[in-house]
């Protein structure tokens, strides 16, 4: 591994952190119980300017810590909210001595995390895996959660979905494909998750080896507990408590890893206040492909009348 100093992951990273600090972040630790840390970027406890602004939490998808999947969000949003930003177990420094691994134990220790830091009400947006995790919190705490926005996550994924995805990836577990230890792993994944990035070829190994070094193989061991303990796609049924809540559905045109087609379905079953938007030229992290474009749909959601 090269030291930091050398890593490009490393001095990018670095500049994320700026990103966070510079949107009135900070970054922050809290035992939520005896057994369990969680580490977040929330807003700075000197200062108490920013009390007025409504709470908004962003929870990141299975993959680099939240700092890599919400920076183009953190800078938009900050102005108009105090966002809370989680990692969840397991990824960066948060962890547990619990032998809890699935998405639900995931919402309740981020719902503890926004408890003992005396959030009462909050909005609330999922990408991916993260998006189990935020159905799951406003669905066990209707009363705290305002306003729900779902990004490219299947929760009304089935078993045939994962094998669905298996087959297009070729990959011999879904533990190759979302935790990726080769440079060519790491082709697939990105290939299955970026619209744009169509000259994978380009991107050189040394790169994509950092960038693995630097976000895929800590806690190895203890991500792949966490996909084995899913409870979303583990049979053929889907279950799905509708959500009370105004909730927005967002959406990549061209998402591979959850099709557009469980996100019609899904706006069917989560809810009666339901919208789905969709955007082009994207796949299934449009957060990142086309950040103003999402940022302006959910902001609209977020600030609009209900």
């Amino acid at each position: 591994m090269a030291p930091s100093f050398l890593s490009p992951i490393s001095v990018y990273t670095s500049y994320l952190r700026l990103c966070f600090t510079y949107a009135g972040l900070s970054r922050q630790a809290i035992d939520i119980d005896n057994e369990t840390t969680l580490h977040f970027w929330g807003p700075n406890p000197d200062n108490r300017t920013s009390t007025h602004k409504p709470s908004l939490v962003l929870i990141h998808g299975f993959g680099p810590v939240a700092l890599w999947q919400w920076h183009y969000q953190v800078r938009f949003f900050s102005p108009h909210f105090n966002l809370y930003v989680p990692d969840l177990i397991f990824f960066g420094e948060s962890t547990t001595k619990s032998s809890e691994r699935s998405e639900i134990f995931q919402a309740k220790s981020v719902a503890k995390l926004l408890e003992k830091l005396g959030v009462k009400k909050y909005s609330i947006v999922g990408t991916s895996y993260g998006g189990f995790v935020a159905y799951n919190i406003a669905r066990m705490w209707p009363e705290r959660v305002e306003k729900v926005v779902i990004a490219s996550s299947g929760v009304n994924m089935r078993r045939s979905d994962n094998e669905k995805l298996m087959r297009k990836s070729k990959a011999e577990n879904i533990g190759d494909l979302m935790l990726p230890q080769k440079a060519s792993q790491m082709r697939v994944l990105i290939s299955l998750a970026a619209f744009r990035l169509r000259s994978l070829h380009m991107i050189p190994d040394f790169l994509l080896k950092d960038f693995i070094s630097k976000s895929y193989t800590e806690k190895r061991s203890e991500k792949l507990e966490l996909l084995s303990g899913l409870t979303i796609g583990r049979d053929e049924t889907v279950n799905i408590s509708p959500l009370q809540h105004d909730v927005l559905l967002i959406w990549g045109e061209e998402d591979t890893i959850f099709p557009l087609a469980m996100a019609t379905e899904l706006k069917g079953l989560i809810g009666k206040n339901v919208k789905l938007e969709t955007i082009k030229d994207a796949s299934h992290i449009p957060q990142t492909e086309r950040p103003q474009k999402f940022n302006y749909i959910v902001s609209s959601f977020l600030r609009g009348s209900s």
